[in-house]
């Protein structure tokens, strides 16, 4: 199984700063940090076996959508040695319309 490096976009950095922001608001900084970190890892793990969740080719060629803890959506593709995360949405955001 190859491993690649896993990268983000400017766009999904700034989807996990507004998750952490909306988060800490509601409750504290304590849990934000704690999800933020969570999601992280997850998309880390995206190193290896990167060919996971759906093909979604009808809305960008070689995107690929996996959920998170049921409250997050990863965008994401496969190059030859990396992954790219597109972005990064949370709750009910309408990712199909933004993607």
């Amino acid at each position: 199984m190859k491993q690649r490096v896993v990268i983000y976009s400017r766009k999904a950095a700034d989807d996990l700063d507004w998750i952490y922001h909306a988060i800490a608001g509601a409750s504290s900084a304590i849990t934000a940090d704690g999800y933020d970190q969570r999601i992280r890892a997850f998309c880390e793990r995206l190193d290896h076996g990167s060919e996971r969740g759906s093909r979604r080719d009808d809305l960008r060629s070689g995107l690929r959508i996996i959920g998170f803890e049921r409250r997050v959506t990863v965008a994401f593709i496969v190059e030859p040695d990396r992954v790219v995360i597109l972005r990064v949405f949370y709750g009910g955001a309408n990712w199909e319309d933004e993607l």
